[in-house]
């Protein structure tokens, strides 16, 4: 269990709390959907349970162990804008590469052509990046996603495609933080909401 105690941050000693004492739990095989006004810290919790931000006070433990291991980080963190996650310079192949040698499988479900292999972000559409960030984001060793509005910006049918395959994870035992504004995608896909 993915597990955020008394968790607070802010950026720096004198700036105002972004959160105060959170506390959140995400079970093997759920998805919490987080919703909220703008503003209140979504974001910023997503970043802290994926480490890439370091609490002010507080614990952030996977089955009751803080941490990982220094090598592959359990927890990974999906932009809303997969452009910024990527490297420009680098093309789609180092990219995934960067996560892991993914299986064909794991590419046909998730609509990835091999073409892609060799263009640059900025060669393939928005939707189309965010599946090769998911991609590269499934390494072994995952364990909780944190889905930071992942399919706000995309087409209808590229939301349902992503959706259905992240629930098919989540059967095989993947846990999910899915961040949204859109209350009715998360009634829809989440075990259960949590506003802040």
């Amino acid at each position: 269990m993915l597990t955020a105690n008394r968790l607070s941050f802010r950026y720096g000693a004198r700036a105002p709390y972004v959160l105060r004492d959170v506390a959140l739990s995400i079970h093997p095989g759920e998805i919490v959907g987080l919703s909220g006004p703008s503003g209140r810290g979504k974001s910023t919790l997503g970043r802290l349970l994926a480490g890439h931000l370091e609490p002010t006070s507080g614990t952030i433990t996977i089955d009751d162990r803080a941490g990982s291991n220094g090598q592959f980080h359990p927890v990974q963190y999906l932009h809303q804008s997969p452009i910024f996650a990527t490297d420009p310079r680098w093309r789609i192949s180092r990219i995934i590469a960067e996560g892991w040698s993914p299986d064909e499988v794991t590419r046909t479900e998730l609509g990835i052509d091999d073409s892609w292999y060799a263009r640059y972000p900025h060669e393939v559409s928005g939707g189309e990046l965010q599946r090769v960030a998911l991609l590269r984001a499934l390494a072994p060793g995952l364990r909780y996603l944190i889905a930071d509005e992942i399919t706000s910006m995309l087409d209808p049918v590229a939301q349902v495609e992503i959706w259905q395959f992240l629930l098919k994870r989540v059967r095989q035992g993947l846990g999910i933080l899915a961040i949204s504004h859109d209350r009715a995608l998360l009634e829809r896909i989440a075990t259960r909401v949590v506003t802040i």
